[in-house]
């Protein structure tokens, strides 16, 4: 036998760059960890100051209830702070004993920012205190703070401080609030479950085996426990609305521009279809409407020029006027469950009996308002710009199967939707809506929704509708199920894509008759999506239940001023039962 002298030589060659590669990528997943653990050891490092804080102030003020401080609402625990009769020194400290202990329970805290004892001793202005003078306040991961990462998720994110605060916090801070944790997202924010790499996942207060919702979990989790009585998040599809009624809080994704989003990293930055918005969460309506008259100030408006200068409309929050209110059952495209659609039948007879008018609305298109307008214009790159964020990550979260979908060809993605579509249609059109799209389709997709739009508003004031009473998703799913559900969002994802302001508040609670209705829950469509949902709302009773109170653009006043007349009949109610 010949030998192959030359042929040995290769051989080697190629071992040894296998061998180096593999030795690179090594060191780099080693790197990678280093920092993930370097910051779960700052979380951790955090909560231990936290502790030693709390514990200090205890021993030099002994005689100072906390139980009473956390039990006061956010408009008296102001007018106390405000007019001296309550020091923020006991406040602050209650909430950050709370908070603690509320971490411990649901892991929804990421990082303590230790500059608000600082800030706390400079809460003494010389002139009138801010609306918000001496209130703790959390922050959402993604809502910048300088000298704090906002990781949303990401190891590669890890380390990289931000040099100035966000506009909110500034005007927060000006109005006298004091921002004092930033709380748990998931990774990349596109998903409404709480859940990353680098501080694991976020627990329901309410039940430990529940997810708090997302994007905003970690303010859910807090404010549901009592931990914070105001916080901050973000919403692009309900990421402020499926915390809040996840974790029984009321919360307002106002009109996209109405606060300003300048500092607030998005998810997928630069996409305008699906419009975001930063709004507040907290226990009730009038917490809300405090907030906003704080925020909607001069401040606010010169910090950031783009937004309108409209400061909050006391009159139309105050009115008492009766309303006209459109309001629908379903969306024809996620089968309610038995639980939501009483809540939306229960508070309907409500305003009825106080002399409200309902008037049902009939609600249409909303498949291809997810497929079309949702999912084709969050993606309209061809999920470019979303997947380029988990370039050298370690893991990919829960969208393992996405990934592979959205890697994807347009030949492909074409190819897989119409094999797909005779089985699963719903996925189908999903992989359909992402493809790439052109610059002349992105434009036209642009003006559709536009037109859209439009034909809403046609419908809405063809009824001469005030405001609309609507379906939110509920309850809380178990944890791991948003991931799997994400054609669950139809609800909430319809009002990003009109751009309107929605609320939500909690009406009921999930009842054995709920439980027993939902055995026949089979869907609209019958498919593995609905199979799943009606696993994921099983064993529920006893959890909250909300519904969503939707206005016209810039109509946030209208909008918490419907919110308020919800709340204040179902708190009637309930005192009476």
């Amino acid at each position: 036998m010949r030998p192959a002298p030359r042929s040995l030589p290769a051989l080697l060659c190629c071992c040894s760059a296998g061998l180096l590669l593999l030795l690179l990528r090594w060191r780099r997943w080693k790197e990678l960890w280093e920092k993930v653990e370097a910051a779960r050891q700052r979380q951790e490092e955090g909560l231990d100051r936290m502790d030693k804080a709390v514990r200090s102030f205890r021993e030099q003020h002994p005689s100072v209830n906390m139980v009473s401080i956390l039990s006061l609402s956010l408009p008296e625990l102001s007018r106390k702070l405000r007019d001296g009769s309550l020091p923020p020194e006991h406040v602050f400290y209650a909430y950050l004993s709370k908070a603690l202990q509320i971490t411990r329970e649901t892991n929804c805290i990421t990082e303590y920012m230790q500059e608000s004892e600082t800030q706390l001793q400079q809460a003494r202005p010389p002139g009138k205190p801010g609306l918000l003078y001496g209130v703790p306040v959390s922050i959402k991961d993604s809502i910048n703070c300088q000298g704090h990462d906002s990781t949303l998720g990401f190891v590669k994110n890890i380390n990289q401080p931000m040099a100035e605060d966000s506009v909110l916090v500034q005007v927060l801070k000006r109005q006298g609030a004091i921002p004092f944790v930033k709380t748990n997202v998931p990774q990349s924010l596109i998903s409404f479950d709480c859940k990353n790499l680098i501080f694991g996942q976020t627990f329901n207060p309410l039940l430990y085996t529940r997810t708090p919702g997302g994007s905003s979990g970690g303010e859910g989790a807090l404010i549901g426990g009592g931990g914070s009585i105001l916080g901050f998040g973000t919403d692009v599809g309900g990421s402020l609305r499926f915390p809040a009624a996840f974790c029984g809080l009321c919360a307002l994704k106002p009109t996209g521009n109405r606060l300003s989003k300048k500092g607030v990293i998005s998810g997928i930055p630069g996409q305008k279809s699906v419009v975001a918005a930063v709004g507040p969460m907290a226990k009730d309506v009038e917490s809300l409407a405090l907030c906003m008259r704080a925020l909607l100030c001069e401040d606010m408006f010169s910090l950031d020029s783009t937004v309108p200068p409209l400061p909050f409309n006391e009159e139309v929050y105050s009115s008492t006027q009766p309303l006209r209110i459109g309001y629908y059952e379903t969306d024809f495209f996620t089968m309610p469950s038995p639980a939501m659609r009483r809540a939306i039948r229960e508070t309907k007879k409500l305003l009825e009996d106080a002399g409200h008018t309902l008037v049902p609305f009939e609600i249409t298109n909303v498949d291809y308002v997810t497929y079309n307008f949702c999912v084709r214009g969050m993606f309209a790159d061809g999920c470019t710009s979303f997947l380029k964020k988990f370039e050298g990550e370690l893991e990919r979260g829960s969208v393992g199967t996405f990934f592979w979908l959205a890697k994807l060809p347009n030949c492909l993605k074409t190819l897989v939707s119409w094999i797909a579509k005779p089985f699963v249609p719903r996925l189908s059109n999903i992989i359909r809506s992402m493809r790439t799209n052109t610059v002349d389709e992105l434009w036209g997709l642009h003006h559709e929704i536009e037109e859209s739009c439009h034909q809403f508003i046609a419908q809405w004031k063809k009824l001469n509708l005030d405001v609309m009473l609507c379906p939110m998703l509920g309850p809380a799913l178990g944890i791991g199920y948003p991931g799997k559900l994400s054609v669950a969002v139809s609800y909430t994802m319809l009002y990003n894509s009109l751009d309107f302001p929605a609320g939500v508040v909690p009406v009921t609670m999930v009842t054995d008759e709920d439980e027993k209705e939902l055995k026949g829950y089979q869907g609209y469509f019958r498919d593995w999506w609905d199979r799943t949902l009606a696993k994921a709302f099983h064993g529920s009773v006893g959890l909250p239940v909300a519904v969503q109170c939707v206005a016209l653009p810039w109509q946030e006043e209208l909008c918490l001023r419907f919110m308020k007349e919800v709340e204040t009949l179902t708190l009637k109610k309930n005192q009476l039962v």
